[in-house]
């Protein structure tokens, strides 16, 4: 076999490969180089053929041609290895991780032509790792937070295991909740952790807009279309592109929609109002609803074909009264987060009790207005229970349909330390911290923890 043979009938055919190919001579220099090899490592092809193929600065080229004892490199002696992941230098310095397979070429007598690789980059994938692990330490070590949700409750826990399992799979979602659950923060996060989470996430409150404005909202219409469309609007669909859409409220779509919605998750293709012309949907649905669907499907009021089709990944946010275990954390994030409530001037024991108390009809987003309710009528030091909105102040601990919390016992050796260490430190919360070998944020909790007040200038 000579060069002339393999430029004559093979350059068409490996210039077609996505994987990088090389074929190196017996004496170890680069014969042939494919496209796809040039595209991963930015050489040109002048710059690589009749080199050495030590010109890549393959870390496991390294390893066979210190190996190779009698010949040049180990394949002499092994004639083939697969999957082998090593790393290439590509020509502006950088480090590709890619998997390798290589094989000796033979002649029917037995003689060496050559050796053959091919090369497959997968360093996205090895970006696509790393996310992950991020997310997991982030999951681990931070383990009241996760993805912007708070809270470790056992509830919680099953809902982040399932937000990271549903952003692996390309399946609709449907997310289940009561109205301030965080529904929303449910889908950003199944999109966050997806390989989408470069592309574009629309989404789109499909109560808030009638049949003909939330059709032309889905897939955009052409001038012309219906009378005021006065020019080409591109539609969620398709501003989506491969991203994400999250459609909120889909208990509220009217039927004539939900049919044409079903037509589009069944054929991936949808056509702009006043247009035939098919375009392709390559979105990933997510939808999200606080009404019973399968109660609707009973009464006729959502499409039985449409449930089945978005509910493949059902997930259900718990209420805040089913995990009132995460409300103490859910307090302290939005006092530490939020600059309308001081950072020293959270909730008094007998404030917390009440918060406690309360069931929580609008969930997370109900106890984040009432704190800010709080900052605003509050003068100063921490809130007390008369700063609450008053529906919460009134509640009565014999009216809750809460189970009653735990109280904390206070451990009064731990208490005195605080105290003589604030004295010590003059008040600064900073220099506690020192004497007590902790950070400042424990000596904030400490301070809360046991009602201790101190007016200080840091």
């Amino acid at each position: 076999m000579t060069e002339q043979d393999i430029d004559l009938y093979l350059r068409e055919v490996i210039d077609t490969m996505s994987d990088g190919l090389i074929i190196i001579r017996p004496n170890g220099t680069i014969m042939l180089v494919n496209d796809a090899l040039l595209r991963m490592t930015g050489f040109s092809r002048e710059e690589l053929l009749n080199k050495p193929c030590s010109v890549l600065g393959c870390d496991a080229c390294q390893r066979s041609r210190a190996e190779g004892k009698e010949h040049w490199c180990r394949l002499f002696k092994t004639r083939k290895e697969n999957r082998k992941s090593c790393h290439i230098i590509g020509k502006n310095g950088n480090y590709l991780h890619v998997l390798k397979n290589a094989s000796l070429l033979m002649d029917d007598d037995g003689s060496i032509l050559g050796a053959v690789e091919t090369v497959t980059d997968i360093s996205e994938l090895d970006r696509k790792d790393l996310k992950i692990r991020e997310l997991s330490q982030k999951l681990q070590h931070e383990g009241n937070r996760f993805c912007g949700f708070v809270g470790h409750s056992p509830a919680m826990q099953k809902v982040y295991t399932l937000l990271s399992k549903a952003a692996r799979s390309d399946a609709p979602v449907i997310i289940y909740g009561e109205s301030g659950t965080g529904k929303e923060l449910a889908a950003q996060a199944i999109h966050e952790m997806s390989p989408r989470a470069a592309k574009p996430f629309v989404q789109l409150n499909c109560a808030a807009l009638n049949e003909s404005l939330l059709e032309s909202e889905l897939f955009g219409h052409v001038k012309g279309a219906f009378t005021g469309a006065y020019r080409h609007r591109q539609g969620r669909f398709e501003e989506a592109a491969d991203g994400s859409i999250f459609l909120d409220e889909i208990g509220d779509v009217p039927l004539p929609i939900q049919v044409k919605l079903l037509r589009v998750l069944e054929t991936r293709s949808f056509e702009r109002v006043g247009e035939n012309i098919n375009l392709s949907m390559d979105a990933r649905l997510i939808s999200a609803t606080n009404q019973d669907l399968g109660q609707m499907v009973q009464d006729k009021r959502f499409r039985e074909d449409f449930f089945f089709r978005i509910n493949v990944i059902p997930v259900h946010l718990p209420p805040l009264r089913d995990r009132k275990e995460d409300l103490p954390l859910l307090v302290d994030h939005f006092i530490h987060v939020n600059e309308y409530i001081g950072k020293n001037e959270g909730p008094t024991p007998e404030t917390m009790r009440k918060l406690m108390e309360y069931h929580w009809p609008g969930n997370v987003r109900e106890l984040k207005s009432a704190l800010e309710y709080a900052a605003v009528v509050k003068d100063s030091g921490p809130i007390l229970p008369e700063h609450l909105p008053p529906h919460i102040a009134d509640t009565a601990t014999d009216n809750c349909p809460c189970p009653e919390q735990p109280t904390t016992e206070i451990e009064p050796d731990e208490k005195q330390a605080l105290i003589n260490a604030l004295k010590q430190a003059g008040g600064n919360k900073s220099k506690a911290a020192k004497i007590l070998g902790v950070n400042r944020g424990t000596i904030h909790n400490r301070m809360r923890k046991y009602s201790v007040q101190y007016s200080l200038d840091e």
